[in-house]
């Protein structure tokens, strides 16, 4: 922890437990937008990239002699078995990572990742289409058209996404901060910034724990010729990520200070109050830890002036 003036402004003494309940006691509640929820762009990209298969697929429903026509269908475009993937809710890449059961008593399994492939045999397919249920539910009609149910099952699988997008919201808390702060004062930065990208645009050359390492902010001041790395989360629960990506933090800070670079983590959210202690140690331990209200306070524009 250093002290900045703008704590002082807030009326918070040059202690560290001072802080830190300052900090714990304006963790936010929430970050969420309502776009939070659904990306019903990338919804629809998905949905039209196999709207034409999911149509030709329509013409199954409701049908008799449904399991001939399915092979019939198949035949003539198999192209079609790349679709039928979706029709169960899963991506075709999570395919090889499956093996389904054949045989309950001796658990013996196939591999299905070939099926939904120009190698799968006519007999694998019309298994797959009966025992997945797709049989029973293209027959009595409960699906009206494949590509109103497909964007169902597009927005099942987004909120998968949910957790990323979380990580988004507060970069894009943050970037909102710095483009508004920069219309101000005289500071450069780049987001997703990582050491060929530094190296490019300022002709930084940084070391870093492992070469994938990107940081979500890097910010310049010419005028100091001072580097600013940031690195922003939120938790709106507890777990270990947190304790583990407090103690990874700690020792970034350590290893970017010996190379003049000032590392800033802003975070934020209630899960921090789940484990206390990894949060003193960081406030502890890395100069400049920030919320959201820190950061509304002046404390980032101090620090980076």
């Amino acid at each position: 922890m250093k002290y900045l003036k703008t704590y002082k402004k807030i009326g918070l003494e040059d202690d560290l437990n001072a802080l830190f309940g300052y900090f714990t006691k304006t963790l936010k509640e929430s970050i969420f937008t309502w776009d939070y929820f659904v990306n019903w762009k990338k919804v629809a990209i998905n949905v039209n990239k196999v709207e034409k298969e999911l149509n030709l697929l329509n013409y199954l429903l409701g049908k008799e002699n449904i399991e001939a026509k399915f092979i019939r269908l198949i035949k003539e475009y198999p192209d079609l078995k790349n679709v039928l993937p979706i029709l169960i809710a899963i991506r075709k890449n999570k395919l090889a990572e499956l093996r389904i059961i054949t045989n309950i008593k001796t658990m013996q399994y196939n591999q299905i990742y070939s099926l939904f492939y120009n190698n799968g045999s006519t007999e694998d397919m019309l298994t797959f289409f009966k025992s997945s249920g797709l049989k029973d539910i293209f027959k009595d009609r409960t699906i009206k058209s494949l590509v109103d149910y497909c964007y169902g099952v597009e927005v099942g699988l987004d909120t998968n996404a949910r957790k990323n997008r979380t990580g988004s919201l507060m970069e894009n808390i943050v970037y909102s901060y710095l483009k508004e702060l920069n219309k101000w004062y005289n500071f450069e930065y780049i987001c997703q910034a990582n050491s060929k990208k530094l190296l490019q645009t300022w002709g930084y050359k940084i070391e870093v724990d492992k070469y994938s390492r990107v940081f979500d902010f890097a910010i310049l001041n010419k005028k100091r010729n001072q580097l600013f790395l940031v690195e922003t989360n939120y938790y709106s629960g507890g777990g270990s990520k947190l304790k583990s990506t407090a103690g990874e933090f700690i020792e970034i800070e350590r290893m970017l200070k010996k190379q003049g670079i000032c590392f800033v983590w802003i975070t934020d959210g209630l899960g921090w109050k789940t484990t206390l202690n990894p949060l003193f140690e960081t406030i502890k331990n890395i100069d400049y830890t920030f919320n959201l209200e820190l950061i509304n306070c002046g404390a980032l524009e101090e620090l980076l002036l």
